[in-house]
């Protein structure tokens, strides 16, 4: 591989420059070897932040991470899909989603994250069932898939490494919502899971990275023709985050949650969104059989059951709950217009469900509930909210966090809702 100038290569980006295919190979191989001090490594990011990059460009950025490790190779008799979210507030969807997708006919390799910030994380969800542990080693993870059909666990660290390094760096340095190294990130890592397709969760409003609903399709769009040229089928789903999804946002309150759509009920949304999801999963890889039919038969939660025991958990313990609630209370009758997906983020992340750094405990019990959906009516001291914590001490922040997060309409108003799936884009 050709030696590069870290400084040269700088400067190549700073000044709007596109990188040549060499100089992307070695910026990656190198950085993955420490061969590239961070603050040179922080510089290039800032000026890919401010320069952008083009289509080819992002291309190979994301083929160099896929080859700074291993690319799986997932061989079984049943076809494989994978599910990705971009991330929001009440977004459990991978919990019913895997194994109904799983009871299907498919096999569902899930690798997952943790939560950063006001956005949970699936690990730590799952991680509230007594005894579920998240890391498998190769062997367990392979055997799962071929006895289960779903698995969601850790990412092992042979999965494009510079990824993992260069994550942290975009957390510390300003330069983590940038479509490029948002889409090159997510992508690398997927791409090296190695299942025949993959559906991407893409969303927009308050409580997601992408604000916008043009960045949102942006990003989605990249993405897919990144897939796409991996030989991996892609599709993007651009999903609405203004209001959070469902009507739990918290480890534990989210798993029992989920577990009510598996059982037949659950909020409307949660169950929607697993739907259209589960439907585009297993179109992707030529199933027709009807996902509804198969969550409504009660396979989906025998398939959960097999998930969760698989990797340690009891399905049928029960789940911890906090010791302290507060309720938020409405100071009016009307008709609820909206509820600010970010405030409820912040607030259920400052009641101790998120995280501010990555080695950060969290707490299972930690969460926001909310009683309304948006058009209900509502009367004036009912509950609205409910906080959850194991420390008292924690609500007062939270309640900052939720300042404004309730509108309400006068009685009568006809709210309309948003439409919770805006697009689809396929190749």
């Amino acid at each position: 591989m050709a030696e590069h100038d870290m400084v040269d290569v700088i400067r190549a980006k700073r000044d709007g420059g596109r990188l040549s295919d060499s100089q992307i190979d070695w910026v990656i191989d190198a950085y993955t070897r420490e061969q590239v001090a961070e603050e040179q490594m922080s510089a290039l990011l800032m000026a890919i932040f401010i320069r952008g990059m083009a289509d080819d460009e992002i291309a190979r950025w994301t083929d160099a991470m896929i080859r700074s490790g291993e690319r799986m190779r997932l061989e079984f008799d049943r076809p494989t899909t994978d599910k990705h979210s971009t991330g929001g507030v009440g977004d459990k969807v991978t919990l019913p989603l895997a194994p109904l997708v799983a009871a299907c006919g498919a096999i569902v390799p899930q690798l997952s994250g943790r939560g950063l910030g006001h956005t949970g994380g699936t690990l730590d969800k799952l991680e509230s069932i007594p005894g579920w542990k998240a890391s498998l080693t190769a062997a367990e993870y392979r055997q799962q898939l071929e006895d289960v059909g779903a698995v969601v666990c850790a990412a092992g660290d042979t999965l494009a490494p510079a990824d993992k390094k260069l994550y942290a760096l975009r957390d510390v340095t300003g330069t983590v919502d940038c479509i490029p190294l948002i889409a090159s990130s997510i992508m690398s890592k997927k791409i090296a899971e190695g299942a025949d397709a993959l559906t991407l969760d893409v969303k927009f409003g308050s409580g997601a990275f992408m604000r916008e609903y043009a960045d949102a399709e942006q990003l989605a769009r990249t993405m897919v023709a990144l897939g796409t040229a991996h030989g991996v089928r892609t599709a993007s789903v651009l999903t609405s985050m203004e209001n959070p999804l469902g009507r739990s946002a918290g480890n534990a309150l989210e798993v029992a949650e989920s577990v009510e759509v598996l059982a037949g009920g659950g909020p409307a949304d949660v169950v929607e969104l697993t739907l259209v999801l589960a439907r585009e999963m297993l179109a992707s890889v030529g199933i027709s059989r009807d996902p509804a039919e198969v969550l409504a038969s009660g396979k989906a939660m025998d398939k959960w059951s097999e998930m969760i025991a698989a990797q340690g958990g009891d399905p049928s313990a029960a789940l911890p709950v906090a010791r302290e609630r507060h309720d938020v209370l409405a100071e009016r009758d009307g008709v609820l217009a909206g509820l600010d997906a970010l405030s409820v983020g912040v607030a259920a992340w400052r009641l101790g469900a998120g995280r501010a750094r990555k080695e950060d405990p969290v707490s299972a019990v930690a969460g926001v509930t909310w009683h309304a959906g948006v058009g209900d009516a509502v009367r004036r001291g009912q509950p609205l909210l409910t906080l959850h914590t194991d420390d008292p001490a924690r609500f007062e922040r939270a309640l900052e966090a939720l300042d404004g997060a309730v509108r309400l309409a006068d009685p009568g108003t006809d709210v309309t809702q948003q439409p919770l799936v805006r697009d689809i884009i396929r190749p």
